[in-house]
């Protein structure tokens, strides 16, 4: 499915309608360059999701896990993860495999451990359509 934005509010706006649709145990993967709106998009999935704090990309800590929504949210940004392997580390599979779901930004970097059945997300620009036009692929993981 690809879904079209031309400002911040509606990409937050396909987050927060995918977080209200989010259910325990799925993962979605985040993939786009740098200021392409993953973390806009993020703020989104977490008010669907009825989280009420403030949400951030967690680049320095790699995991944010916000518990006051419906479900837990597993927030990754691994920008900063050299080798996949450091995603065991800090036990990633308890929350690929945990009570909530699973948001991950630069999924792309690690996605040889990514679980199939993962929903991706690309946001990418298009400057010829615009500086806030966004286009946005969802569908399943290979």
């Amino acid at each position: 499915m690809v879904r079209e934005t031309r400002s911040e509010r509606e990409t937050y706006d396909i987050g927060y309608e995918m977080g209200m649709n989010a259910r325990a145990g799925e993962i979605y993967t985040l993939i786009g360059d740098l200021g392409v709106g993953k973390t806009v998009f993020t703020k989104g999935f977490a008010a669907g999701l009825g989280v009420s704090e403030p949400v951030s990309s967690p680049t320095f800590t790699i995991l944010q896990i916000y518990e006051d929504g419906r479900i837990p949210l597993y927030h990754f940004d691994v920008y900063r993860i050299a080798e996949p392997e450091e995603m065991e580390e800090i036990g990633s599979d308890d929350y690929f495999y945990g009570e909530g779901v699973c948001l991950i930004e630069w999924a792309d970097l690690i996605g040889e451990i990514i679980p199939s059945g993962a929903i991706r997300i690309q946001i990418e620009k298009n400057l010829l359509k615009g500086f806030d036009y966004r286009k946005i692929t969802i569908g399943k993981e290979q």
